[in-house]
């Protein structure tokens, strides 16, 4: 059933085209991401959807009784409204009955009551149950713990920002509604309660339109990807890695379709300089033809600009952390924590909120003292850090002089320079928007320009504190890249999982209490790690109880039952492969370094070490497809 179309929008923003003759059509069973770089016009579009931003052309034809609920990233709310009360602060009628019972009930417990105050709450609770409402109460509270927001009748006003915005989130899913439109859902979410939104998404009745930049949460939610580019929309079925397939046939395509367009221009000038004139109606029709295919818009393909391993020198000793703790409030954070760092180093540091994660790179940075232990940090350690702080800019400054106040240009591995207007280009600023005010900017390209002023700096250990959550899935490619060429440390907070798998090699789990713990591998291989660490432990207390109870027989019955695979052991024989693979090219990527860096001793040694630990883990890997082979054999010989 179609639930909302769009005909023909058009939209401008001072001289920039947002949107142009888009025209889009959702239907109940959609569930669509939004793509597009910061400043593209994404935010406008859901809010021309859902009538909050007028349009200049075209029309907006909503179905009869068809309910939005919009999550937009700044949501109003009143800093006195405890969290129920934002939760249910919707205008449909389930929500304001919740409300008013919530209220009442509330005046009832404190004593503020008179004769027809019970009078009152009956005749709610009554209409409660007509409309079958009180699951909606009972699951407003579940996802608020799910999100983790524990405390319902905390005020607003004191909820940290990360808080405030799951609040939102959470009355979001709570609004009855066909058609839930979300902007950047899952930014604040640690990656537990992101998981638990993919599920819950999945499994929700209704259309979903949603921005987000995290890659892996629209490869699991989406069944459709819209790409806003140039105030153009695509539409690409399926979900995200279809529209990586898809996107790439269609800029083959146009990339064709420009060479053959330059073909014609050239052929078509050759005849026109020749002095034709337009005396007779083929020729008059022919320099029509010429003009055309000169003045035809099209789609520029953006190319990848190479450059060289990009950072400067960094000597043997670089950050050595000895026996770090530190404690807020009673409340353990770093506990005996011990690490020292290695050129090259990719690291992930993982967590929920509120663990420690930014008081661990703050301490690094100097920002904050440790409660015991000391930090060493190597002469040549120049630290550089984009981070979640809101940094205040002149509006009134052109972008390239933002960016150069970082530095005027940073060296590079084969002896020559980038420039500051060299590197903005690769981060997706042309010529006009170098020069553009600060103050036209969105606040996405401005966060964008905030990460180039750190490039800028030339730092050889790169700290990025959830560099994720402002910036657009088209940049963080770009970051991607960059990082690869990256001479140095890079250290990351971050709960995207898809940029943590892409980037780190290394892992730093909090585990609890303060205990921070390394892992080898990237993301996706820290969770098989911990899975098999799950799985030895279930045996260890399977053994312990055996032992220690008189039901031998009973054991040696459950080993000659049926063999099978787990749910997980399933899971990890099907991505195991994929693993190694991914392993043995990092292994490969080591060797072509030590190649090009033969003379670099220093530098040989530390990979030398990445590359012994690496194939440590891939032996691992190894023995463990091994298991899960012979158990496969196991299982297909039972079926037989």
């Amino acid at each position: 059933m179609n639930l909302l179309t769009l005909e023909n929008i058009n939209k401008t923003y001072s001289e920039k085209v947002l949107l142009k003759d888009v025209s889009l059509g959702i239907n109940s069973g959609d569930k669509i991401g939004l793509i597009g770089v910061n400043g593209a016009g994404k935010s406008t579009f859901l809010k021309i959807l859902t009538g909050r931003e007028e349009f200049f052309e075209g029309t907006v034809v909503k179905g009869k009784n068809i309910r939005i609920e919009y999550l937009s990233q700044n949501p109003e709310f009143k800093a006195e409204a405890t969290v129920l009360e934002q939760i249910f602060r919707g205008d449909t009628p389930e929500m304001k009955l919740i409300m008013e019972y919530e209220n009442l009930l509330e005046n009832i417990n404190s004593g503020i009551m008179d004769e027809k105050s019970n009078d009152k709450l009956i005749k709610l609770q009554e209409k409660i149950d007509t409309m079958n409402l009180w699951d909606l109460e009972s699951d407003a509270k579940s996802i608020l713990t799910k999100l983790g927001i524990n405390d319902f009748n905390a005020k607003m006003g004191k909820l940290s920002g990360g808080q405030k915005k799951r609040v939102f989130l959470a009355s979001a899913l709570i609004t009855p509604c066909e058609l839930l439109v979300l902007d950047e859902p899952t930014n604040h979410l640690d990656a537990e309660s992101i998981e638990w939104l993919e599920e819950y998404l999945n499994s929700r009745k209704g259309a979903l339109l949603m921005i987000t930049h995290d890659r892996y949460f629209l490869d699991r939610v989406a069944n459709k990807i819209l790409e806003l580019d140039r105030g153009s929309m695509y539409s690409y079925e399926g979900n995200y890695s279809d529209f990586l397939e898809k996107k790439a046939e269609r800029i083959q395509i146009e990339t064709a379709n420009e060479e053959k367009r330059k073909k014609l221009i050239i052929k078509e000038l050759k005849w026109v300089k020749r002095g034709a004139k337009a005396r007779t109606t083929k020729q008059k029709a022919r320099l029509q033809r010429f003009d055309e295919l000169v003045n035809k818009e099209y789609i520029e393909v953006k190319s990848d600009i190479e450059m060289p391993f990009i950072g400067r020198r960094l000597g043997k000793k670089i950050i050595e952390l000895n026996n770090i703790s530190k404690s807020f409030s009673n409340k353990n954070l770093i506990n005996d924590f011990s690490y020292i760092f290695l050129r090259d180093d990719r690291i992930g540091i993982i967590g929920k909120n509120g663990m420690g994660k930014t008081t661990l790179i703050n301490i690094i940075q100097g920002l904050i003292k440790q409660d015991s232990g000391d930090i060493e940090i190597g002469d040549t350690v120049k630290i550089g850090a984009f981070t979640q702080d809101s940094i205040d800019m002149n509006i009134d400054m052109r972008a390239i002089d933002y960016i150069k106040e970082g530095g005027e240009r940073i060296p590079t591995d084969e002896g020559n320079d980038i420039t500051a207007s060299q590197l903005a280009e690769r981060f997706l600023f042309d010529g006009t928007m170098q020069y553009t005010p600060i103050g036209k900017l969105s606040g996405g390209e401005r966060r964008r320009l905030q990460l180039l002023r750190v490039l800028m700096e030339a730092p050889n250990v790169l700290i990025l504190d959830e560099p994720t959550n402002d910036l657009d899935i088209e940049t963080l490619k770009i970051l991607e890249d960059f990082l690869d060429e990256f001479i140095g440390v890079v250290l990351v907070v971050s709960h995207d999982r898809y940029f943590l798998d892409r980037i780190c090699h290394k892992v730093f789990s909090y585990e609890g209490n303060g205990n921070i713990k390394e892992y080898l591998g990237n993301y996706s291989d820290f969770l098989i790690t911990k899975e098999i660490e799950k799985d030895k432990q279930k045996e260890l207390n399977l053994i312990t109880k055996k032992s220690s109870s008189d039901s031998k027989k009973e054991y040696v019955k459950k080993k000659d039952e049926r063999p099978k695979f787990t749910f997980k052991e399933q899971k990890e024989y099907e991505e195991i492969h994929s693993v190694i693979e991914k392993i043995e090219d990092n292994i490969v990527a080591i060797d072509k370094k030590m190649e090009k860096n033969f003379s670099n001793y220093g530098l040989l040694n530390e990979l030398t070490t990445e590359k012994e630990s690496l194939e440590e883990l891939l032996l691992e890997k190894y023995e463990r497809l091994e298991y899960l082979e012979d158990k496969a054999e196991k299982i297909e010989k039972y079926r037989n």
